[in-house]
């Protein structure tokens, strides 16, 4: 709306159908997030992406807890 875009002219320039469109708005689940990262796109708002995991800590904890060595047990002989 502030950008005073109409939903076909939005669906049409994302290469959608406006139901598409309809159901993204909705935060319909089914929608694939190709067509959010379109509709950002056509909002100028796609760098923006690059912010979201910028700084994850949590995810760099995870990841760096899985990539440590565990130590195995040895059963006796």
């Amino acid at each position: 709306m502030r950008r005073r875009l109409t939903v076909t002219e939005m669906s049409e320039r994302m290469g959608v159908t406006r139901p598409t469109l309809n159901r993204l708005e909705k935060g319909d689940l089914s929608v694939g997030l190709g067509v959010l990262v379109r509709a950002l796109g056509v909002l100028g708002l796609d760098e923006d992406l690059a912010k979201l995991a910028a700084d994850d800590e949590l995810g760099r904890r995870l990841a760096d807890s899985s990539t440590t060595t565990k130590r195995r047990r040895t059963s006796p002989a």
